[in-house]
């Protein structure tokens, strides 16, 4: 895809979303079902189901997916997306490249064992590697505009509002 096939591809949207700004807003929404044999769950993705469990580090045997590493995907995945798109765009030509992101947790927050210890992420790295001839000035626009638009990486720097409840179901 070029540049001027994008912008065709996105006119219709954005200038629906200029006349009613409420047809933009997009509910994201994700299910998992509780194993409940094991400390694990099903998580439906669009390729099917992955299975999550606990990470090596607090008692898993590795074998089922990490929360950490999925939200570490998403984050990867979204980024990607939004940089192809974006040095399309701008039509800088990309023969490839990877995007990575590592992070680090220190379980003893999460099994409890020091109260100070914070649970969660606590840093994440996020780097590009491209395959380009672009030179250093635009490939600097490229990754400064790709951080605005990702939606995954300023969900991270700017958390939302989240709200928790609960329902419990009647055995019958």
């Amino acid at each position: 895809m070029d540049a001027q096939a994008l912008r065709a591809l996105q006119a219709p949207l954005k200038q629906r979303y200029r006349d009613t700004p409420a047809a933009a807003r997009v509910v994201a929404r994700a299910e998992a079902r509780l194993d409940a044999a094991e400390i694990a769950c099903a998580v439906r993705a669009w390729q099917g189901e992955t299975t999550a469990g606990l990470h090596a580090a607090t008692g898993g045997t590795g074998a089922l997916a990490c929360s950490a590493d999925m939200l570490l995907e998403a984050l990867v995945a979204c980024a990607g997306v939004t940089l192809r798109a974006v040095a399309t765009a701008m039509g800088i030509t990309l023969r490839g490249g990877r995007v990575l992101a590592e992070a680090s947790w220190d379980a003893r927050g999460t099994l409890g064992i020091d109260k100070s210890v914070p649970v969660g992420l606590s840093d994440i790295w996020l780097r590009f590697e491209l395959e380009t001839d672009a030179d250093d000035a635009k490939i600097a626009r490229l990754i400064e505009t790709t951080e605005r638009f990702c939606v995954i990486l300023q969900t991270l720097r700017a958390p939302p509002r989240l709200s928790v409840t609960h329902r419990a179901a009647v055995a019958g």
